[in-house]
């Protein structure tokens, strides 16, 4: 399995972005693909999560803000990012539970990419 996260970059507070994580290996029927960040000091924690029947999940700092999408014949999953607060700020990281279970919770993913860093700053 390998996943590959990439679109990060600078970003002023309101503006937005869109991450993508291209999967590959995945063979699992029953999956979850989620985005996760880690700021500077603190815990990486779980942001959104998609599954593979297409439902998602949101962490209360991303609802109503970001949006989880897939692209199936892509194989590439899409976090979009609006109104962007300097709090977003952080290396951002796409990982896979085979198991089909997680929302997001970190601790459940079995395979991480290497992240994109996302700075929200005037």
């Amino acid at each position: 399995v390998r996943l590959q996260a990439f679109g990060g970059g600078l970003v002023q507070p309101g503006g937005s972005l869109r991450l993508s994580c291209a999967a590959s290996g995945v063979t699992s029927d029953y999956y979850v693909i989620g985005w996760f960040r880690q700021a500077q000091g603190k815990e990486r924690e779980g942001v959104s999560s998609i599954t593979s029947g297409g439902t998602a999940y949101y962490s209360d700092a991303a609802k109503g803000r970001f949006t989880i999408s897939r692209d199936e014949l892509k194989n590439t999953v899409y976090l979009q990012m609006n109104s962007l607060k300097p709090e977003d700020t952080g290396v951002y990281y796409c990982a896979t539970d085979l198991s089909g279970i997680a929302t997001i919770q970190p601790n459940l993913m079995d395979y991480w990419g290497k992240g994109t860093q996302v700075t929200v700053s005037s």
